[in-house]
């Protein structure tokens, strides 16, 4: 995700935060929080001796670092093993702080993995049906026919928020310090109807909007905030430990020490905005640690049952490039023995890609600080561990490896 300005959208009436609003909206009780009786050792699944690196895997990063610009965190993870994990350049270029290990990034768009699998623990339990309307919960909710399950497959039709707010506070000039909530941007969506793209699932469009309603959603159905439903529901049976929800509603300051850079140059460092209040399609903060810790808890059917999550790693669109598709809040690649989830982010100076190869049993997390083409350029790291080559670019029309 990333913020463009866009043709200006008309408006005919004084904008209104509608903050009170935003925090009366019938929430139901809150849902019980999950237990789990099985351990789960998080500090032997961290282990890690840099002396034991794969020089291999080593080499490329440096090479990517130097040639490419990567900036950025990395682990590669194989059998249940961290085989390499680094950190390379800047948390902020302006204040030369180095990135460390633990160093806290906004997820950008690979919050959608979390957000899909906090639907599907609520779908497990049932406090929702995955073909139930948005105006269930939100009455005035402007479009019809949008259900849940057309949410996590981006199949909604409707217009991209973050372009709809953008192009409203830049036009009336207003203030984009402090961050909206989900709900007032529901309530916003509500008040000025912005048109849809389309009609609801008559074609994939990728969209911010999608998850920001399903963000939404949790809230309403959970009776809790997003940040509270998913630190208790995911992030604590995960182990991880330093992973949260930083929303711009809730701080005038992020407190997280590592700073997006956008416009492939350290000039331009990005600070968080009204745009940056809305969770669930971004807003998550974590580390390539805890990333894999999420990996290994949904492999060990901690988070959500292994028959709930094939159905998210289900195709759920036509095929691109005879490869690539998208599930329930995860990008797929297949191929005859192969079976690859991930998940790319983009936005406000982050660009990551968080990879888990169910086959090869291979996970790969690259947290990114600075907004370039190096992530383009890991074609080599992939064919290293025996994984198909995860970049639709690398594909012709059939489906079949390009020679460029």
């Amino acid at each position: 995700m990333r913020l463009v300005i866009r043709k200006l959208i008309p408006v005919s009436a004084t904008f209104v935060l509608l903050i009170a609003c935003g925090n009366n909206n019938n929430a139901s009780p809150k849902t019980k929080t999950a237990t789990y009786s099985v351990p789960f050792n998080t500090s032997e699944l961290l282990k890690y001796n840099p002396k034991n690196a794969d020089k291999r895997i080593d080499e490329f990063f440096h090479k990517l670092h130097n040639k490419s610009a990567f900036n950025g965190n990395i682990l590669v993870a194989k059998n249940g093993k961290i085989i390499y994990e680094n950190a390379l350049g800047w948390a902020n270029h302006l204040t030369r702080d180095s990135l460390k290990i633990n160093s806290q990034f906004q997820l950008a768009s690979v919050t959608k993995t979390v957000t899909s699998t906090a639907i599907m623990q609520l779908w497990e339990r049932g406090k929702i049906r995955l073909d139930q309307d948005v105006k269930d919960f939100f009455p005035n909710f402007p479009y019809n026919g949008v259900t849940i399950r057309l949410l996590l497959t981006h199949r909604s039709g409707m217009m991209n928020y973050v372009y709809f707010i953008d192009d409203l506070y830049r036009a009336h000039h207003w203030s984009e310090k402090k961050g909206l909530t989900n709900f007032q941007v529901m309530d916003t969506i509500a008040k000025y109807k912005p048109a849809p793209f389309n009609k609801p699932n008559k074609r994939f469009l990728y969209n911010n909007s999608n998850f920001m309603v399903l963000g939404s959603i949790i809230e309403k159905v959970s009776g809790e905030s997003y940040t509270n439903y998913v630190r208790d529901n995911i992030f604590k049976p995960a182990g991880m430990t330093h992973t949260a929800v930083y929303s711009k509603a809730d701080y005038d300051k992020i407190p997280a020490d590592v700073v997006g850079h956008d416009r492939n140059s350290w000039r331009y460092s990005v600070v968080p905005n009204v745009l940056d209040g809305p969770v669930g399609d971004k807003g998550v903060y974590s580390t390539i640690g805890d990333l894999y810790l999420f990996d290994q808890a949904l492999r060990a059917g901690r988070l959500i049952k292994q028959s709930t999550q094939d159905s998210a790693y289900t195709d759920r669109n036509p095929m691109i490039r005879g490869h690539f598709n998208y599930g329930y809040g995860w990008r797929l690649f297949e191929a005859p023995g192969q079976k690859v989830v991930y998940h790319t982010g983009w936005w406000h100076g982050f660009r990551h890609i968080y990879v888990r190869d169910l086959k090869n049993d291979v996970t790969i997390v690259l947290l990114g600080n600075l907004c370039n083409g190096a992530l383009l350029h890991i074609d080599e790291l992939f064919k290293l561990e025996g994984m198909p080559v995860i970049r639709k670019g690398a594909y012709n029309g059939s489906g079949e490896t390009s020679e460029d």
